[in-house]
């Protein structure tokens, strides 16, 4: 095989920042953190404006009966979002909460047609 030497940068973006504060919790917790922190950002949408990381991960977050998106209805934000990733973009949500928004019901079609989305059921060992 061949040994790459390149640091891949990741961004961690949510919308809220009780979320932020809590990720942020677990990294400075964790011993497997401790050496990657330097290239890793956990923040909200608006901290990562003018920013870009190799790859983006964006939590979000909302997830209830009532398919209520919450702040997440504010679409500029995510595609702010969206745009931050140089190399590759990681989107995780409940389709059902976020389906129910015109513009997260055409990104979840989206998905689906270019053979991008899974399910998180099936990442679960029967």
């Amino acid at each position: 095989s061949v040994w790459v030497d390149e640091k891949i940068s990741l961004g961690i973006i949510t919308p809220y920042r009780a979320q932020v504060d809590y990720l942020n919790k677990l990294a400075e917790a964790s011993p497997v953190m401790d050496p990657l922190r330097h290239l890793i950002n956990i923040n909200t949408v608006d901290a990562f404006q003018g920013q870009e990381r190799d790859v983006i991960a964006i939590s979000f977050v909302r997830s209830n009966d009532k398919s209520e998106v919450g702040f997440l209805g504010d679409v500029r934000r995510t595609n702010v979002a969206m745009t931050r990733a140089k190399k590759k973009l990681i989107m995780i949500g409940d389709s059902a909460t976020l389906g129910s928004h015109p513009f997260y019901n055409d990104l979840l079609d989206y998905v689906q047609n270019g053979g991008f989305y899974k399910s998180a059921f099936e990442f679960i060992a029967t």
